[in-house]
């Protein structure tokens, strides 16, 4: 474990139990999506670049827009 993640749950520790247990259910669940993701590229091998590669003809074909962080 490392240094970072030792004083993140050192801090964590001190909060209540409730709070510690939906920071707890929170990371799982983090973990738990990061697994999915991965499973999701390994059984689709070349998917990410494809998407990314529509993503770009999209773009040089003049089919986007600048995003507008203060639209959302």
């Amino acid at each position: 474990m490392t240094n970072a993640l030792k004083k993140a749950f050192d801090v964590a520790s001190r909060l209540p139990d409730r709070e510690q247990d939906a920071l707890a259910a929170a990371i799982l669940e983090e973990l738990a999506a990061d697994e999915r993701w991965e499973a999701t590229l390994s059984a689709a091998p070349g998917a990410l670049e494809r998407l990314a590669d529509e993503a770009l003809a999209e773009h040089r074909a003049g089919s986007t827009k600048p995003l507008d962080p203060d639209a959302l």
